[in-house]
């Protein structure tokens, strides 16, 4: 049986970060996962990188590999309503406020870092069990090496959540996705857009001569778009963003169904949750995979100062405590975007409008919204 420092449970932009976060520490560091590197670097998403994202990845040494458009605006609107308000990355002395980039060019870029580090990856192998004990973990594993190993902490940074609801946060915002590009022109191409409809959010953003599109609504008329033809959709589509900018091609339409999950306690015996597995947000504000990433950097800063046993529950405990405050800030942020827009009552509507004045009108009210975006509930990076 072999025996590691930290076995990392998936080897996607999550569980690759973390392992390249502790690539001097002097652990004994590796990752598994049920995919293909072939398949890992394939992944069709777009994630959403914030400004602090940003510079975690340069202290990786990834980011010049990955490539990512800038958002140097973000506008946000509401449809039948008033009120809008811009961020702009200038007002706060930053290149950009984000960048939007591919999931699989992200993960493609760790993974040359992780083969330059030497930091192993079991490929086409799924981690079947996992069973805490006091000084360590025992691990089943299936497919190619398949077999069992021990580890003193597992790191579980793939899949959704597997939780007792007494350990769990829940929310069914019965609402599904709808993803794909589209081509657009008559903007500047820099400028993010977030449009809150009645029936939930609808969000432009920029991805090279592209858009990103993540449109929100009721599972019922997401099946009425997707029945639509690329033309009648993409009028539909225009009615929502009006004349900001002319709409002109879509690529194939997908979803998937939407809901709030979090572990209300990202840590157990010898076990570390990260990334979908520790909460799952709506997609509104973008800021799922910033705060994992915001999670990955704490946790590997933890070890790095409790070196000698990184399954220890005193160290484990220190990680919990010091992410506490930006997880809850975070999800409650996204919950509360979520239930305040996406319904078309008058009197939140008017509140919303107000809301979104009072943004573009109170630079101070703007500057904590944006840099909280940026970097998290406690706005720094």
């Amino acid at each position: 049986m072999t025996t590691h420092d930290l076995l990392v449970v998936g080897a996607g932009p999550v569980g690759m970060a973390f392992a390249l976060a502790l690539k001097d520490s002097g652990l004994d560091v590796v990752l598994a996962d049920a995919r293909t590197a072939e398949a890992t670097a394939a992944d069709p998403r777009v994630l959403a990188l914030a400004h602090g994202s940003r510079l975690t990845l340069a202290r990786l040494g990834v980011w010049q590999a990955i490539p990512a458009t800038a958002i140097d605006t973000i506008h946000v609107s509401q449809q039948g309503g008033f009120g809008r308000t811009l961020i702009r990355a200038s007002d706060y002395g930053v290149p950009a406020l984000g960048h939007v980039a591919a999931a699989g060019a992200l993960a493609a870029a760790l993974r040359q870092a992780l083969d330059r580090a030497g930091i192993a990856v079991l490929d086409d192998t799924a981690v079947r069990s996992l069973h805490p004990a006091a000084d360590g973990i025992d691990i089943e594993l299936a497919g190619r090496h398949a077999g069992r190993c021990r580890a003193r902490l597992a790191v579980c940074a793939e899949g959704g959540i597997d939780a007792e609801p007494a350990a769990t946060l829940a929310r069914d915002y019965r609402q599904h996705a709808l993803i794909a590009l589209v081509q657009a022109k008559g903007a500047a191409h820099g400028t993010a857009f977030e449009r809150f409809t009645p029936a939930g959010p609808v969000a432009l953003l920029p991805f090279g001569n592209a858009y990103a599109l993540v449109h929100v609504a009721a599972p019922q008329q997401i099946d009425e778009h997707l029945a639509l033809d690329d033309t009648a959709y993409l009028a539909r589509l225009q009615a929502h963003f009006g004349s900001r900018l002319a709409l002109t091609a879509v690529s194939e339409r997908l979803r998937y169904p939407l809901g709030l999950r979090m572990r209300r306690s990202p840590v157990g015996p010898r076990t570390v949750w990260l990334g979908n597995a520790a909460q799952t947000l709506h997609p509104v504000a973008g800021q799922g995979f910033n705060l994992a990433l915001r999670d990955v950097w704490a946790l590997a800063e933890v070890l790095l100062r409790h070196p000698d046993d990184p399954g220890a529950p005193a160290t484990l405990a220190a990680y919990a405590r010091r992410r506490r405050a930006d997880r809850t800030a975070t999800v409650c942020f996204t919950d509360g975007l979520v239930r305040l827009f996406s319904n078309d009552l008058a009197p939140l509507r008017h509140l919303r409008g107000a809301g979104l004045f009072a943004l573009d009108m109170l630079p101070p009210l703007r500057h904590f919204i944006a840099k909280r975006m940026m970097f998290g509930a406690r706005a720094w990076p």
